[in-house]
């Protein structure tokens, strides 16, 4: 999941990238609200953690810019703003959670981890298809009932298609998932991620749709 983290301190903001990358997140950081409400517009990401208190307008006003457009986007507010009336306005404007600082890094997993059930991006935390299962829980995958070591990007390329199973993912989609901003991408680097899976997984079992993307089909 392609998240926008909306956070003007910049320690904290790097300790939350590397946490949730570890997660198998994909982070992109603004510091501004501006930026921010441009990154939603581009459909950039699949959901905001937001902090209200950004340099250059509330996130408040960020949020119902999100709403106002109709963006059913999923916002996370996390704050220091602590009292009932805040979190209150926060929800009725429109955010899906309300997070106060200091907090848990164990509650915000398990609250993005609500979010992404909603969306649909993991309705279950075990995906098999054929004999090739994916447990998005503990990041692992296997085949036959044996594990098999991915790395972190070839095993978020492989989770992309196994969700979407029966489906066609582009190569930009693919890409957007896996990479962050100003990462500089090959331009052959999804091609290489499908070559090392395939090196792993059954004879088959993604196949390529030539000026497409990629599939897998249902079993």
């Amino acid at each position: 999941m392609r998240i926008l983290l909306v956070e003007d301190d910049l320690q904290l903001a790097e300790g939350l990238k590397q946490s949730l990358n570890r997660e198998g997140f994909i982070i992109n950081h603004a510091v501004k609200g501006s930026s921010a409400i441009t990154s939603i517009a581009a459909g950039d990401c699949d959901m905001v953690i937001l902090d209200l208190g950004l340099p250059d307008m509330d996130g408040m006003q960020v949020l119902k810019s999100v709403r106002d457009k109709k963006c059913h986007l999923p916002v996370l507010i996390l704050t220091a703003r602590d009292s009932i009336d805040e979190k209150v306005r926060g929800l009725d404007t429109g955010a899906d959670d309300y997070i106060i600082k200091p907090f848990d890094m164990k509650e915000l997993l398990a609250r993005l981890r609500v979010i992404e059930r909603r969306l649909g991006t993991a309705e279950q935390s075990i995906i098999s298809v054929g004999n090739v299962t994916v447990d998005i829980a503990s990041h692992s995958v296997s085949v036959d009932n044996t594990q098999v070591e991915l790395s972190k990007k070839d095993y978020i390329v492989l989770r992309a298609l196994m969700e979407n199973a029966g489906r066609v993912v582009s190569k930009d989609k693919l890409e957007s998932r896996v990479y962050e901003w100003g990462e500089e991408i090959a331009s052959n680097a999804i091609e290489v991620r499908i070559h090392h899976l395939r090196r792993k997984l059954p004879e088959g079992f993604i196949k390529t749709i030539h000026g497409v993307g990629y599939t897998i089909q249902k079993s």
